[in-house]
């Protein structure tokens, strides 16, 4: 440690356990990355925890979807959404209940997923709207755009307590803090568990670089933007509601949305898509 500053890895190598994804993301991904294996055996993966089953034929029955007719099973499921999206679902559901015991003196968990689920909506939302390809990448990375922060809080509790408190005290935002109380901010811890948890390079990278002011990375703008929007919303809160960013225009203009994705527009999608579907994930917290 160097004066009163954590060095960054020292929140990996302390006595309390870092949450690691479970077992059975590992084993979904392998299958579904086998050339030769098939649907019935990724099925049969996740048929082994019911509890996941359920969670995620409800979410694919949601309106997040909007699917007309019941999907009944996940082998239809898979059919009807494709391996790559359920990837996707699989990993944003099992993140959400790995990280348990933060107290709410702490970080109060529920809001800090109903903040991170509103801010996936709004990132998946807006990469509609850009017309880009796998919009589920962007729900995945609202999701986690924060998990480095819960891993400080679970770490170092007095020092994110400090952070906050510094926060209040200078009116800046919360990153801002955390580089000025740390010497890091949650963006460069979230990174770095998202390499540990062998997570795909894009989601590293937009974690890693969503409060990056003058990143010429789109992607990581979409996550930016969506942030915003989620705390605008006030859609519950990871800590920064109070003490945010401001709106970054330069970004947002950067994004050519196509037609209809003015931002009042957006925001009204992204409120009527949370308020009806932002239970189901919350079952899972």
């Amino acid at each position: 440690m160097k004066g009163s500053k954590l060095e960054i890895q020292e929140l990996f190598q302390g006595d309390v356990e870092i949450p690691t994804l479970p077992e059975i993301y590992y084993d979904f991904k392998e299958a579904m990355e086998d050339p030769d294996g098939s649907f019935d055996r990724i099925s049969e993966i996740i048929s082994t925890d019911t509890g996941l089953s359920v969670r995620l034929l409800k979410i694919v029955n949601s309106a997040f979807y909007g699917f007309p007719s019941q999907i009944e099973t996940i082998s239809h499921a898979i059919s009807v959404i494709g391996l790559e999206q359920l990837n996707n679902l699989v990993l944003s559901t099992v993140v959400m209940d790995r990280f348990k015991g933060i107290p709410d003196s702490v970080i109060n968990m529920e809001s800090f997923w109903k903040h991170s689920i509103a801010c996936g909506l709004a990132a998946r939302v807006i990469a509609t709207h850009r017309e880009e390809v796998n919009t589920e990448r962007y729900f995945v990375a609202g999701m986690i755009h924060d998990v480095g922060r819960l891993v400080i809080a679970l770490s170092a509790p007095f020092s994110i307590l400090s952070v906050f408190m510094r926060c209040k005290s200078d009116e800046i935002p919360l990153h801002k803090a955390e580089k000025e109380v740390l010497g890091f901010s949650h963006t460069d811890v979230g990174k770095l568990l998202l390499e540990n948890w062998q997570l795909p390079v894009f989601h590293q990278n937009v974690v890693g670089n969503h409060h990056t002011e003058n990143s010429t990375d789109l992607e990581s703008g979409i996550l930016n933007i969506a942030d915003h929007l989620a705390n605008d919303l006030k859609l519950g809160d990871s800590g920064e509601a109070s003490f945010h960013s401001e709106f970054n225009t330069e970004i947002w203009e950067k994004l050519q949305l196509s037609e209809g994705g003015d931002l009042e527009k957006i925001k009204e999608e992204v409120e009527q898509l949370y308020n009806s579907t932002s239970q189901i994930f919350l079952q899972t917290a």
